[in-house]
């Protein structure tokens, strides 16, 4: 049910949760079928057995992280305590989804760190290049094809040597990833 109720604000263009998402806010609908901010997304909740709704905003200083929606069967079910209680929840879903991006963010960069290393050293053996050298020639190759380094790390490693792969195919490759 709050699957198709967010999918008709995202179908409708309308309803708290973007509102929430768009104005840096929270909103309470007391009661859908009555609510005129959303004149339509409203009443088709309403028929759906969703009286009320709190939507607040998940956000950090510089990015909007989506929305807390908390769907209810009854209007006014939101008293201002449940409010208050959402809005500390939602501060610590902030900082969760943040930590969350944080180590999935590092362990790639480590992930990514590692699959370059391991090019570079394919890079110097085979070529007789040094540490720098080899990882100024991924840099270089990286930059000219227009692919991202550790996808081409990835093709070095595949292929033992720079890949002479057809650099459309590269590329293509590189934006699929």
């Amino acid at each position: 049910m709050a699957q198709r109720c967010d999918q008709l604000q995202y179908d409708l263009g309308e309803g708290p949760c973007l509102e929430a998402i768009w104005d840096n806010d929270w909103y309470a609908t007391h009661d859908t079928s009555t609510d005129t901010r959303w004149p339509r997304w409203g009443p088709k909740v309403a028929g759906q057995g969703v009286g009320s709704v709190l939507s607040i905003q998940l956000a950090t200083e510089k990015e909007t992280l989506g929305a807390l929606n908390l769907y209810a069967g009854r209007v006014h079910a939101f008293t201002p305590d449940d409010i208050d209680l959402a809005l500390i929840f939602a501060a610590h879903a902030t900082n969760a989804l943040t930590a969350a991006r944080l180590v999935t963010g590092l362990q790639t960069a480590v992930q990514s760190r590692h699959l370059i290393g391991v090019a570079q050293g394919i890079l110097m053996n085979r070529y007789e290049l040094t540490l720098e050298q080899s990882f100024e020639v991924l840099r270089r190759f990286s930059s000219q094809a227009n692919v991202k380094l550790r996808d081409l790390a990835a093709a070095v490693i595949e292929h033992r040597r720079l890949p002479d792969l057809d650099l459309d195919e590269l590329r293509r490759s590189s934006r699929e990833g």
